[in-house]
């Protein structure tokens, strides 16, 4: 199959958005591994004073991670899908978190301006075009030592990781997402996993950009393997390397 790309996969989005957050909620433990994800940004709680990017929040469970983590940090939260941020929006928020509907590709075309103290990405880089242009943006965007969490679908490389996923996709996940008239978005959500890079590869992908102190850290229960953290911080005058 094809993977799903820009506005095509924004109007996935926006059709899935009506049941998205039930979808989600039958995965054990997706709520607290976004929530353990944000405490791994490092950042001092309650995060007073501090500017945080929510970069591609879905339906908000990734922008109510980082409010339970730093309840008083300013959250910009940001979705390329309109249905997904609608129903984010309508959920009861304080005055310190906003939504802004943009892909990740044209932030500031959208009026999202650096510097953050951090950046969090939740099953977002699989999905655009061009990871390391969007990884570019997002070092940009941090201040001198700012953070970076990428919470993702990225395989270990092990082949009984990858065969644990398509086994979960094919026997849980497409077909009540069929069922639901979704099943072309969680087809590409299969596929782009197993498409992606492993979680070594991303990290690279990390480091080439200009991150230093990069790590990537396992999640537990059934997605070990499957899903990771990978945290990584701007360096200060370090160049980039060339890709």
């Amino acid at each position: 199959m094809t993977l799903l790309r820009d506005a095509d996969l924004a109007t996935a989005f926006d059709h899935a958005a009506h049941s998205y957050d039930t979808l989600v909620a039958a995965n054990p433990g997706y709520h607290a591994q976004l929530r353990r994800s944000a405490r791994r940004l490092g950042l001092p709680g309650p995060g007073r004073g501090l500017r945080v990017l929510d970069l591609g929040c879905g339906t908000g469970a990734s922008t109510a991670a980082l409010h339970s983590v730093l309840p008083e940090a300013d959250i910009t939260a940001v979705d390329a899908s309109a249905g997904m941020l609608e129903r984010a929006a309508a959920k009861p928020w304080p005055e310190n978190v906003r939504f802004v509907c943009a892909p990740a590709e044209k932030l500031a075309d959208a009026g999202v301006e650096g510097p953050f103290d951090a950046v969090f990405a939740a099953y977002l880089f699989r999905n655009v075009s061009d990871p390391d242009a969007v990884l570019s943006t997002v070092h940009d965007l941090l201040a001198p030592h700012g953070r970076l969490a990428v919470h993702e679908y990225t395989l270990s490389g092990r082949p009984v990781h990858r065969a644990v996923w398509t086994a979960v996709c094919r026997g849980l996940v497409l077909p009540v997402a069929t069922a639901l008239g979704d099943g072309a978005l969680y087809r590409h959500l299969w596929r782009s996993v197993v498409d992606f890079d492993t979680v070594d590869a991303f990290a690279d992908r990390l480091r080439a950009t200009g991150f230093d102190r990069v790590r990537a850290l396992p999640l537990p229960g059934w997605q070990t393997g499957i899903t990771h953290t990978v945290v990584g911080r701007r360096a200060g005058a370090t160049a980039r390397t060339a890709r």
